[in-house]
């Protein structure tokens, strides 16, 4: 990675937090005086970004932020005093849009300390390896995700979304195609109605997060199903899912082959394999898993499940594309929107990256684009927009 000429230290100037030549500005939380020095010297060696601090508390953060601005956190989770998970919250509105990236020992996959971070608010996970390996492999890999989480969104298409200052959003719903035919059971009905019988939701960096303020918005007594594909590795998912069903308040299981479709249950898809929903006829619909290639190159990717739902509840789905990189969920979303079901994307404003959500918006498929408190307000009406 090629390094600025001359080289120059960015650890005792420019507190102010003031952009350097354009780079974006980084904040770097750890309690290690070498693994602040290390991961300084590799962030500063790329050409897109510059360390303007780097503190050993998060108290000392929050004095930094009370007085500079920056567009990246990188957060320790064991720290003397108030440790990483803690403060996350208080960082992030400190750090008014800054994203929060957790670098830390700590954050190993699965570990249920990751998806706590996920959900907490920040933007993404990073295994800090030990002081000897803080080069290399590790250094590609930081410099990886802040260039990612940088992703440009799509570019948002007229009459979408008109923002009142006195009232906030207010969706607007483009014309909706006459709902082709599909697969119909007593249960599953294809019928046109402004009422939905399942919740579809598509996400990735930043969905956890979301999911979080959508699901504290719905009532106790909402009890449609709700499938959720969120972009994690399979060894996340008991973790995911568990942080899930405390955040909900309802069961939520992570899915089997064969699993039935039941209300009140919330069921998400495993890290290595796409979920797929197929009717049963006179009993109902079930999920089934497969490996097959998808279009985005993820695994599991929104796209099947999307359309594989819409192919059996047509009208009667409600489809959520949250927080993500990418554009996954863009396909499946207009065959949502081709078979009369409901479309709705997280907003820009509130997005981590507004890569997935804005490339729906930017298809024109998108009934409505909300931040995700007012989704889940939306979802629990049971009707469109």
């Amino acid at each position: 990675m090629a390094s600025r000429s001359p080289p120059v230290p960015r650890l005792d100037r420019d507190h102010d937090g003031q952009s350097i030549d354009g780079f974006a500005r980084v904040l770097i939380v750890d309690d290690s005086v070498v693994a602040r020095a290390v991961i300084a010297r590799l962030i500063d060696a790329s050409d897109r970004f510059s360390v303007v601090g780097a503190v050993g508390t998060a108290k000392a953060a929050l004095e930094f932020l009370a007085r500079a601005t920056v567009e990246f956190i990188l957060l320790d989770i064991e720290m003397p005093g108030v440790d990483g998970l803690t403060a996350l919250p208080d960082l992030i509105a400190a750090g008014q849009g800054a994203k929060v990236l957790i670098v830390s020992s700590s954050a190993d996959d699965g570990a249920a300390a990751s998806v706590q971070a996920l959900a907490l608010g920040a933007a993404e996970t990073l295994i800090k390896p030990s002081a000897g390996a803080l080069s290399g492999r590790f250094g590609l890999a930081l410099v990886g995700k802040l260039e990612r989480l940088c992703e440009r969104p799509a570019l948002m298409p007229p009459a979408i979304l008109v923002r009142s200052p006195a009232s906030g959003p207010t969706p607007v719903r483009p014309e909706r195609r006459p709902a082709q035919s599909v697969s119909t059971s007593p249960r599953v009905r294809a019928v046109t109605s402004d009422e939905y019988d399942i919740v579809a939701i598509g996400a990735s960096t930043g969905g956890i997060h979301a999911l979080s303020q959508l699901f504290r918005e719905l009532p106790t007594g909402f009890r449609l199903p709700i499938v959720i594909t969120q972009h994690l590795p399979a060894s996340f998912m008991p973790y995911f899912a568990a942080q899930i069903a405390l955040i909900a308040g309802r069961p939520c299981e992570v899915a089997t082959d064969r699993l039935r479709v039941r209300p009140g249950r919330i069921i998400v898809a495993p890290g290595d394999a796409h979920l797929k929903c197929v009717a049963l006829g006179a009993d109902g619909a079930a999920f089934r898993l497969t490996q097959d290639f998808a279009a985005s190159g993820c695994m599991p990717s929104v796209d099947p499940m999307l359309a594989s739902i819409a192919e059996v509840y047509g009208p009667r789905m409600i489809a959520i594309i949250l927080s993500g990189m990418g554009r996954d969920g863009a396909e499946g979303a207009r065959r949502v929107h081709d078979l009369g079901g409901c479309v709705v994307a997280q907003d820009q404003q509130s997005s981590v990256v507004w890569g997935m959500p804005g490339a729906v918006a930017a298809t024109g498929v998108a009934d409505a684009v909300l931040p995700p408190d007012a989704i889940g307000r939306l979802i629990a009406t049971r009707r469109r927009p």
